[in-house]
């Protein structure tokens, strides 16, 4: 009999990951979910195993605690079969550089690079031992220029994009297959929403709804694309910004960006 197999996502409790945990269990992945404590994952885990018969286990944990992290993957691999990896797990923020605190900063890079690096790393052996499987890594619009009053968000998703995409070229013939997806605004809490409803036209332009990008997201990666693009301003826009000069693109995106602080308060 063959080994019951897993999807991994991780930041799960909401938003776009909560989103792929349903359409996963929709298509009849059995799922192992990560989130912050306290993300009440018992009753997201407990509905989706009724609606759709799949097998889902979950861990509450900081995944910035290093060595907890390692375990809790360590304790994952002994005991379950995973051949689908959704590094979703991020966080962000918009505020001037000196009115972020170090720890927040620190925070960022913490879980937007070296935890999801660390997953990825430890998994991939893993993940090797089947015919075939996947990587998706949630990256950002905003990993394709830097931005002011945004810093290190876009500096941590250009680095996603990049390492990604170098691991991909690196695992081609392996029958592991690696794509990165680049969202554009999502609704994904009270102030996002807010944030993006008072930016107006602009704010609202590449908007999709969390169903949408995830259905995305998921058919780009079952059919090995490289680069997913979900939503068809978000592309047009992103061949546009190619076209323009970095110094132009940086004042252009960093003037609307700046609007945003109003909307943090």
């Amino acid at each position: 009999m063959q080994p019951t197999k897993y999807t991994l996502i991780t930041g799960a409790s909401s938003g776009l990951g909560k989103e792929f945990a349903r359409q996963c269990a929709a298509g009849g992945r059995n799922l192992i979910l990560m989130a912050l404590p306290g993300s009440n994952m018992f009753s997201l885990a407990e509905s989706l195993e009724l609606e759709y018969g799949v097998d889902v286990r979950f861990f509450e944990f900081d995944m910035t605690n290093t060595a907890l992290l390692q375990q809790t993957l360590e304790e994952v691999m002994s005991q379950y079969q995973v051949n689908f990896l959704i590094n979703n797990a991020g966080i962000g923020g918009t505020s001037a550089i000196t009115d972020t605190s170090l720890e927040r900063i620190d925070s960022i890079i913490q879980l937007n690079i070296r935890s999801t690096v660390i997953v990825t790393r430890m998994l991939i052996p893993h993940l090797l031992q089947h015919k075939e499987s996947y990587i998706m890594n949630i990256a950002s619009m905003a990993a394709f220029t830097p931005i002011a009053y945004k810093t290190v968000y876009p500096a941590s998703k250009a680095f996603i994009s990049s390492f990604f995409l170098g691991l991909r070229e690196e695992l081609a013939g392996t029958g592991l297959f690696v794509s990165v997806v680049y969202p554009g605004p999502i609704m994904t809490n009270s102030h996002t929403s807010r944030r993006i409803i008072g930016q107006g036209f602009k704010g609202k332009m590449g908007l999709l709804n969390t169903s949408e990008i995830a259905a995305i997201a998921l058919k780009g990666t079952f059919s090995k694309c490289r680069v997913i693009i979900p939503g068809l301003m978000n592309r047009i826009n992103h061949t546009l910004m190619q076209l323009l000069p970095l110094s132009f693109k940086l004042k252009l995106v960093s003037r609307e960006v700046k609007k945003e602080i109003q909307f943090t308060i």
